[in-house]
């Protein structure tokens, strides 16, 4: 078995990655889809998000607005708090699934995919933690795949994947540099990767990079 954390910073193309390496073989668990699930009404995480931040976080329809909390991390300095409620669940839910995944194959690659994976450790040490879920997540994963692309592109990408219109791309591209600042900067992230996918835009280029690497993880987790 192989557990492999697959990240790369907002507009990296990580998600086009972890799609190809789910056509190669590999059992992807999605880290956003997790945290999504998790912010629902009814789930533990929906509750303390509530607790912490207040009854406006909660939009007409009884489900968190997710704008208005995304607003409140990012513009208000509230991250660290988000992200300490959500984090450690969403690492919980990994981890069982790898379990499961590896209880019927255990020759299986299990990839991780979340943007901030080195972030977590960052921000769990910053807080004095060192031995929880979040100081030690890195230690939990055999090999790190970093996906990398300039800045500039992974900003355009961002406002054309939100769909900004006109006079909102602006805001949108703002937005995405907010974002991006409070994300390691690959060159960083790169030095503590096992391997990394450059992304410039060449969809077979990229391809053939991930097939590469596919090879490489599939030996691997044979031995």
């Amino acid at each position: 078995m192989l557990r492999v954390g697959l990240t790369g910073s907002l507009g990296s193309g990580k998600t086009t990655v972890a799609a190809i390496l789910r056509e190669l073989g590999a059992h992807v668990i999605e880290a956003d889809a997790l945290g999504r699930q998790m912010m629902e009404p009814g789930h533990p995480v929906y509750t303390e998000i509530i607790s912490t931040f207040g009854p406006e976080v909660v939009g007409p329809d009884g489900k968190l607005n997710r704008a208005h909390l995304a607003e409140l991390a990012f513009k208000q300095g509230r991250l660290n708090d988000l992200n300490a409620i959500v984090h450690p669940a969403v690492i919980a839910a990994q981890q069982e699934s790898m379990e499961e995944i590896f209880a019927h194959d255990p020759a299986a690659v299990a990839v991780i995919e979340s943007a901030l994976i080195f972030e977590v450790v960052r921000d769990a040490r910053a807080r004095g933690e060192r031995d929880g879920v979040l100081a030690d997540w890195r230690r939990r994963i055999d090999r790190i795949v970093l996906v990398t692309a300039p800045d500039d592109i992974k900003i355009a990408r961002y406002a054309a994947r939100i769909g900004a219109p006109g006079s909102a791309r602006k805001a949108a591209e703002a937005d995405a540099r907010l974002r991006l600042a409070h994300q390691i900067p690959d060159a960083e992230k790169a030095a503590m990767s096992d391997y990394v996918i450059d992304n410039k835009g060449d969809r077979g280029k990229l391809r053939d990079q991930v097939s590469s690497l596919w090879e490489r993880l599939n030996a691997q987790s044979n031995h």
